[in-house]
């Protein structure tokens, strides 16, 4: 299902709240290969109330996606430890276990082009604590349309205006491995949160 019809049906249905009357899917043929490469973070929608209190200190971030030969994803941020997502058998979907909260979570990449942007869904079970989405860029910068794409989503998935933001400014710490990540595992918010104020995803 396109991100499109997902939107239309999101409206014909009146949904309210945390939207669970569709199904998301991964993007279409997704490929791995294209996706992977450098990325920036540029908007978040995050419902939580951790996301809720560090919001403001939130930093465009910038992170790189390396497969390995399985297929898999491996992450890091910054100089940190590696972290692994499996993929599923639904190309563009992986799993992790979730130390935090003691769940295993979906990570769906809903739409992307490769080139210019992409929308990433976190645990699309639509719970407020756990699920979040974002918003790519292969720049720092995207179109003003592409910013609203990531908004309407969010929007049409219940998450309120509040809970959607767009940082202006880069966080200035620097890939130092060629790796980093696109997902910054939840276990690591709380203690990111606190030294950095900067990365919560």
């Amino acid at each position: 299902m396109t991100l499109a019809l997902a939107l239309l049906l999101c409206m014909f249905l009146g949904t309210h709240g945390f939207n669970k009357q569709y199904p998301i899917e991964p993007q279409p043929n997704f490929d791995l290969e294209k996706f992977s490469g450098e990325w920036y973070r540029i908007g978040i929608a995050d419902e939580s109330e951790l996301f809720a209190k560090y919001k403001k200190h939130i930093k465009l971030s910038k992170g790189l996606l390396v497969p390995d030969t399985n297929g898999n994803v491996n992450l890091t941020m910054w100089t940190m430890s590696v972290y692994s997502y499996e993929k599923t058998d639904d190309p563009g979907e992986f799993t992790y276990f979730s130390q935090r909260h003691k769940i295993t979570k979906d990570v769906t990449i809903v739409e992307t082009n490769y080139t210019d942007y992409s929308l990433v869904l976190k645990y699309k079970n639509m719970d407020k604590e756990y699920t979040q989405v974002a918003l790519y860029g292969r720049s720092s910068i995207l179109r003003p349309d592409l910013i609203e794409k990531f908004r309407s989503f969010a929007l049409s998935l219940g998450f309120s205006e509040e809970a959607i933001i767009a940082p202006k400014d880069l966080d200035p710490c620097p890939i130092l491995e060629p790796r980093a990540t696109l997902w910054l595992p939840e276990e690591q918010e709380e203690a990111e949160a606190e030294s950095r104020n900067n990365n919560i995803d």
